[in-house]
């Protein structure tokens, strides 16, 4: 999970120095489209078998919303601060929560309620809305995690079916076609060194995942996710040595309430299955 924040983050920062050359529509479908290659040895080595699926329309609405979610989140890392965009990516643990509520029917009690308005309010904290330094591009970051958020949630219902490389490599294949379209209205080929920047957001976003999909299979997901917040740092590092982001307190701050909140709601959810598990035993 470390090495995961360590390669994720690096890729934010690919895509920020890219972004600046190639419209991010572009960068999108190059993501998409290397990390697609990236998946068809583990595809030939486990059979073509590993793509099957008993919900090709839910995977197509997962498709759906992880492109609509990933459009918005690279557009807005060309466009705002990498500390100020990684802190309001950990309300997707508070938004996953809520659509768990309203899609899945979990019941969620006081002290998790609790939590998700705690971590609401450290996005105010973040975003600092009634001051001149509130970016409204900021709110696109959000946009992008309550789309991601829907996503994960999906993804909750399909892995009780279907195997973690199918989803991993039909992610791959239809966010490459439905990204497409958006990426030809903006279309340029790359030149030089452009294709090893490509390249390297395609790799580095499946490899970063695909640790944090294994490091989640080998320990339980609230330990894990703790560590998530490391990506943070590296972001704020990134953003400072290479692209001269100045470092807010109220970010930090903001991004604290929010990452604890967000863990907290993990440890809950993982602490009720648990006893449910028990229970049952």
């Amino acid at each position: 999970m470390m090495l995961s924040t360590v390669i994720l983050a690096s890729m934010h920062g690919v895509v920020r120095h890219a972004g600046t050359e190639i419209h991010p529509f572009v960068l999108i479908f190059y993501r998409n489209f290397f990390g697609m290659l990236i998946i068809v040895p583990l595809l030939i080595r486990s059979g073509w078998g590993g793509l099957r699926t008993s919900h090709f329309r839910l995977l197509f609405l997962r498709g759906f919303l992880g492109i609509i979610a990933l459009l918005a989140w690279f557009y807005s890392l060309v466009h705002v601060p990498l500390t100020e965009a990684t802190a309001l990516s950990f309300t997707a643990a508070l938004f996953t929560a809520l659509a768990a509520i309203v899609f899945l029917g979990e019941r969620v009690r006081f002290r998790r309620w609790a939590a998700i308005v705690a971590g609401f309010v450290g996005v105010v904290v973040v975003l600092r809305p009634e001051t001149d330094s509130f970016n409204p591009l900021l709110l696109l970051v959000l946009f992008s995690t309550l789309f991601w958020a829907l996503s994960i949630t999906l993804i909750k219902f399909l892995s009780r079916t279907d195997s973690a490389l199918s989803l991993v490599a039909w992610m791959s294949i239809l966010m490459s076609i439905l990204s497409l379209p958006f990426a030809l209205y903006f279309w340029q080929w790359p030149v030089g060194e452009q294709w090893l920047w490509l390249l390297a957001i395609g790799v580095l976003g499946t490899l970063g995942n695909l640790c944090m999909v294994k490091a989640i299979s080998l320990a339980d997901t609230s330990l894990v996710m703790t560590i998530d917040f490391f990506r943070l740092i590296w972001g704020a590092l990134i953003g400072y040595y290479f692209f001269g982001d100045q470092m807010s307190i109220s970010t930090w701050v903001g991004a604290v309430i929010i990452f604890s909140s967000g863990a907290y709601i993990i440890f809950r959810e993982s602490a009720v299955q648990e006893k449910i598990a028990r229970t049952a035993d």
